[in-house]
């Protein structure tokens, strides 16, 4: 039984569990898009010491709100611009959705169900890979994940003053994941109450949200940077109110358009190895989970249940759609992964983990051969090098498997689920750490390296048709982009004066200049070689050149 372990054991879990979540965060290079633009801004934050309006290459950027950034700032004000800092928020939110998970769920499914749900959100495979990654993800799902906690224990609380703490904590971890990542903080929570009052026939739990004194600490977390930066930018509100979240969600404008069935092998992999053990939780709830009526007490499973299906559905119908929109399902899959766990036989538990063995076989395949799916002059180079990480990763995935279905047949079901789990955490970070191997195709530290010496504040550095994202942060400046737009284009209306809108308007720019430099694609150079521009070549590889002005 997962009560049985001591505290020594707890402790020394805890720590290794610890060690391999936070042990490359500085290993690997940033890689384009996201880590260098969630790297970059708080960077520019800092730097201009405007922490109101977010900036990305010194152009105004309203996507999203400033929560991350602001912790992110912080982070590199106390320890300085490192890549561990700038994926720190990401790591620690991770981190920390393993003790809410267990916190929440020992109080609502008792302390066995909790232990293996903490275990298992620790090494469902998605949650854990952007748990290590610089997106605004992991971020939000924790701050939705603690308001969906918070209501969870709230509403199944039979004391009024401590409902009402609780129903607090709710709507401030909404306000918080509404700073993190815009109004799908409240409005996907908020429709998923909707839903379980209307599947459960009982509104009685609109009657138990705590409404006055809620809604107003929710306007107190989110209402005064929105006041602010729409003070200061008074075009933010259609930016961020009506484009990021109207038309992100029902136009295919972004580019993220993908079908239907897009999030089905998302999910499936995502889960492992517990995709078989997740479909049998959300299966067992049981017929009497679903009645429900006036008079009935709150049921957290089936809320659980609602909250992963909505998700899931609501961000399949997006005409946006990314891996990491599924990472708000995981915590609640966790949980009732965690509360079936507890419930089953050893060798039940045995016949859902083996057909994860063939999966870990074919993965052992693919790393063997990885090299045969490179198709450019770098990934036919460098696929080689990050075969032995895949290898070593599926090794120990396939060991830990075979290692706990040996134990299950014993009847060992604690450790067994600890050595699938801590084998599976590990995997992936072998996985993710090997990645830094073939990262040169999709970062620019190479090119910062090379150029470092030449780049002088007060020398002007042009982008012609291109950004590489992770070079401002590398370089610990901005750029002057030429013909070029993409997600600043919004930033460049408001401030025309900071860009270059042709190659042609460019060439007298550059001739005017005493001293310069600019990077741009392979492709581009001989086009400005034809406007006579005077350039020498500083660095150059199968993608880009950077030159400067002799």
């Amino acid at each position: 039984m997962m009560n049985r372990i001591s505290s020594r054991q707890l402790w020394w879990l805890l720590i290794s569990v610890a060690v391999i979540w936070f042990a490359n965060l500085e290993y690997r290079t940033l890689i384009k898009p996201d880590e260098g633009r969630y790297a970059e801004i708080p960077r520019e934050m800092v730097e201009s010491g405007d922490w109101v309006t977010p900036r990305l290459n010194d152009l105004k950027y309203f996507e999203k709100p400033p929560l991350q950034y602001w912790a992110t700032a912080t982070a590199y004000t106390v320890f300085g611009e490192h890549q561990w800092t700038s994926r720190l928020w990401a790591g620690l939110t991770g981190f920390a959705g393993l003790f809410l998970v267990w916190f929440s769920g020992r109080r609502l499914f008792g302390y066995e169900a909790a232990g293996y749900a903490a275990l298992l959100l620790s090494s469902s495979m998605l949650y854990v890979l952007m748990s290590h990654i610089n997106t605004l993800d992991m971020g939000v799902t924790f701050f939705i994940t603690l308001g969906i906690f918070g209501l969870l224990l709230g509403q199944t609380e039979t004391d009024p003053v401590q409902r009402r703490n609780w129903m607090l904590l709710a709507w401030a971890g909404l306000g918080l994941a509404v700073l993190s990542k815009g109004l799908m903080g409240i409005i996907l929570p908020g429709t998923a109450v909707f839903i379980y009052c209307l599947v459960q026939r009982d509104f009685t739990v609109l009657k138990r949200m705590n409404w006055l004194s809620g809604v107003a600490l929710f306007l107190l977390i989110t209402a005064p940077w929105f006041y602010l930066v729409m003070k200061a930018n008074p075009e933010f509100f259609q930016r961020f109110f009506i484009y990021e979240h109207y038309t992100r969600f029902t136009t295919k404008e972004l580019g993220r358009y993908q079908p239907w069935y897009y999030f089905v092998p998302i999910l499936l992999a995502g889960a492992l190895p517990w995709t078989v053990l997740m479909f049998d939780s959300m299966f067992h709830l049981g017929r009497p989970a679903w009645r429900g009526g006036l008079g009935k007490p709150f049921n957290a499973a089936l809320f659980l249940l609602i909250w992963a299906i909505f998700i899931y559905v609501f961000f399949s119908i997006s005409d946006s759609k990314l891996p990491s929109y599924l990472l708000p399902m995981f915590p609640a899959l966790a949980l009732l992964m965690g509360r079936r766990i507890a419930q089953i036989r050893e060798r039940l538990l045995f016949w859902y983990i083996a057909p994860v063995v063939p999966v870990a076989l074919l993965m052992l395949a693919l790393a063997i051969n990885v090299g045969k799916f490179a198709d450019t002059p770098n990934q036919i180079a460098l696929y080689p090098h990050y075969s032995v990480w895949l290898v070593t990763a599926a090794l120990i995935l396939l060991a830990g498997l075979l290692g706990g279905m040996a134990l299950l047949w014993r009847a060992q079901k604690p450790l067994a689920v600890l050595l699938i789990a801590l084998s599976t955490l590990l995997s992936a970070q072998i996985g993710v750490s090997g990645y830094n191997t073939v990262a040169r195709e999709r970062s620019a530290k190479h090119i910062a390296e090379a150029i470092r010496a030449e780049v002088k504040p007060a020398i002007p550095f042009y982008s012609v048709l291109t950004y590489e994202q992770t070079l401002p942060f590398y370089l610990k400046r901005t750029f002057t982009l030429v013909q070029y737009q993409d997600e600043m284009g919004f930033g460049i209306q408001q401030e025309p004066e900071r860009w270059v809108p042709t190659i042609a308007d460019f060439a007298p720019v550059w001739a005017a200049q005493p001293q310069a430099l600019a990077i741009m694609p392979v492709y581009v150079y001989p086009q400005l070689q034809q406007l006579g521009l005077n350039m020498k070549i500083i660095f150059e590889d199968t993608q880009h050149i950077v030159v400067k002005k002799p």
